[in-house]
């Protein structure tokens, strides 16, 4: 997807949390997200998001400004920094939509885990080599995927609603199955 696709998406999704706010004070807020929005601050087009860009220039430049958001964030959140391993990483990235497509899937929204692959290979760029966040899961074993969602959901800071793993995905996993 091009940068501009994303930035408009960026756009659309502060408009709809924005809406989200409005209707419900206590949603959850993506507190550092909603003030870079509210500083204009969009990403390329407007020479600043999460970084900083210079005139005619597509590189993703550390930004001084958004250091001190988030360090201000952490602190009165409460948050100490941590060391992340990469795979935790890759596992907080993947495990999310894995647990969102077991939802739909627990929904009748989609037939099959398949389904939900190409939504995000079609749609949401996830890489192709990976099979899609289902077939990712399945790889690294759904008994494993469960495992690491409720370590995550008692991390300090944790989300303990955000990880709760989807019926579904329990089910699969204690069966020793998969989302094919």
């Amino acid at each position: 997807m091009s940068s501009a696709h994303y930035e408009l998406r960026r756009d659309i999704g502060w408009s709809i949390r924005k809406r989200l706010y409005a209707k419900n004070h206590n949603a959850k807020r993506a507190a550092i997200a909603a003030q870079l929005c509210e500083l204009g601050r969009f990403g390329e087009k407007t020479g600043k998001g999460w970084y900083a860009y210079a005139p005619g220039q597509r590189d993703a430049l550390p930004d001084q400004i958004v250091e001190e958001i988030i360090v201000s964030y952490r602190k009165s959140a409460g948050i100490t920094p941590r060391k992340v391993r990469d795979e935790e990483i890759v596992e907080r990235c993947i495990y999310a939509p894995t647990n969102d497509g077991a939802r739909i899937l627990e929904e009748s929204i989609v037939a099959r885990g398949s389904d939900v692959n190409m939504v995000y290979l079609s749609w949401h760029g996830f890489p192709a080599h990976r099979g899609g966040p289902m077939l990712y899961a399945h790889m690294m074993g759904l008994p494993n995927v469960v495992r690491s969602m409720r370590r995550f959901a008692l991390a300090p800071g944790g989300d303990a609603r955000l990880w709760q793993p989807a019926a579904l995905l329990v089910q699969l996993a204690e069966a020793g199955q998969s989302f094919s």
